[in-house]
């Protein structure tokens, strides 16, 4: 398959911004508190929890397979856990809405 464009450029900081493994994600997805945190639209599912279901069939892509509108995916998850991440709440942050939005999108801050 032909190089998709970008893809050498952003597949570094997607590995550092995805710290979660396909089954992580996929497991936690399927939590309450996964399920609790995010802006909903009409179907009830929240923004990023329709960007976990994409990061995780992502994740089961080889890389050589990733189409371009992964590509552009991979990018947009980048760039939303590093501003998420220049948000973080003082004091702990193990059960906070902050930490489940990001688990959404395939980081988990306390991983670090």
């Amino acid at each position: 398959m032909a190089e998709t464009e970008g893809l050498d450029d952003i597949w570094t900081d997607w590995q550092d911004a995805v710290n979660m493994t396909r089954k992580e994600l996929s497991d936690w997805l399927d939590t309450e508190e996964s399920q609790s945190v995010g802006d909903t639209g009409g179907d009830g599912e929240s923004t990023g929890h329709r960007s976990g279901r994409r990061i995780v069939e992502i994740l089961g892509t080889k890389k050589g397979d990733l189409s371009e509108d992964d590509v552009a995916w991979m990018r947009k998850v980048v760039g939303y856990v590093h501003r998420h991440r220049a948000q973080q709440p003082s004091g702990d942050v193990e059960n906070t809405k902050w930490r489940y939005s990001l688990m959404n999108w395939g980081n988990d801050p306390l991983k670090d």
